[in-house]
């Protein structure tokens, strides 16, 4: 993200536009300060949460300069999460999602993330907030079936399995199981999905976990990058409406939900829910979340 495109979303950010420039002067100190100490720095988040951040790692550094770097569907998290609630975290990439299901409300989690360099850091984190009895990580990818596929390592949160007659020299093969077959007798109610346009074999390999009645929601990155291995979303859309679950988008400000037609054309996620009156009442009935003296 340049700095033009940090300032412009620091700016129409719900958690800052309203002070704009008590943001941008703490963006202006992380980009001075992150250059000045040497490795990652410690960062204290939300409700007692923290983690590891280095220059450049967009959505942590977004995490820094705004609260919450994806507002609609950590505000959803935040809000929908109780203390024992099983949260899956399908491409958690360094944390960001677990640790706030897990550090921040209290829940039990699976964090998935193939590339072992970003599994380093994610773990780092997991060991940061004291959560090794909480969390369960593994360094798989997920798919349709057990293989082993090649991903890139050098793109960072973009890092992707490597689609047919893609070419890249900085890939590592890495082992792939199934969601049924890793959950098992587990019982999610909330699973976030970001695996770079990979979606689609994913829930085919998660067709047991998705009739569990417990799982009432699933954020999913739907930005078109499933074009890449030939994947169409509206199969996913099909798929998911298969098993009850119908798209949202969510104003954590109010808490409100508003039905869509389709994926969320406005941010890069999709909303899915199956249990709309459930959801509601956890909505209306959580507490409320301080973030840069923000409460919602």
């Amino acid at each position: 993200m340049s700095v033009i495109e940090s300032v412009k979303f620091i700016a129409t950010h719900p958690l800052t536009r309203d002070n704009t420039f008590k943001s941008l002067l703490r963006f202006v100190r992380w980009q001075i300060g992150s250059r000045l100490v040497p490795g990652p720095i410690v960062y204290d988040w939300i409700n007692g949460s923290r983690f590891l951040v280095r220059a450049g790692e967009t959505g942590l550094t977004g995490n820094v300069y705004t609260g919450l770097h994806e507002f609609q569907d950590m505000g959803f998290l935040l809000h929908v999460l109780g203390d024992g609630d099983l949260f899956i975290d399908v491409g958690a990439n360094v944390g960001s999602y677990t640790i706030l299901a897990c550090s921040s409300r209290g829940a039990r989690g699976y964090a998935f993330e193939p590339v072992p360099g970003t599994y380093m850091r994610l773990v780092e984190n997991i060991h940061l907030n004291h959560l090794e009895n909480r969390v369960k990580c593994l360094n798989i990818g997920l798919g349709s079936k057990r293989e082993s596929i090649a991903f890139t390592t050098d793109m960072g949160p973009a890092n992707h399995a490597l689609a047919s007659g893609e070419q890249n020299e900085n890939t590592v093969s890495i082992e792939v199981s199934t969601l049924d077959a890793v959950l098992k007798d587990e019982r999610p109610v909330l699973m976030k999905i970001d695996v770079e346009g990979y979606e689609t074999p994913v829930l085919e390999g998660a067709l047991e976990t998705l009739k569990k009645q417990t799982l009432h929601s699933v954020i999913m990155e739907l930005n078109g990058s499933g074009s890449r291995f030939g994947f169409d979303e509206a199969r996913i859309l099909e798929m998911m409406r298969d098993h009850g679950f119908e798209t949202y988008s969510y104003n954590p400000l109010d808490r409100t939900l508003v039905s869509l037609q389709g994926k969320n054309m406005k941010t890069a996620n999709t909303l899915f829910i199956r249990d709309e009156s459930l959801v509601l009442e956890k909505l209306k009935t959580s507490p409320q979340v301080s973030v840069n003296g923000k409460q919602f």
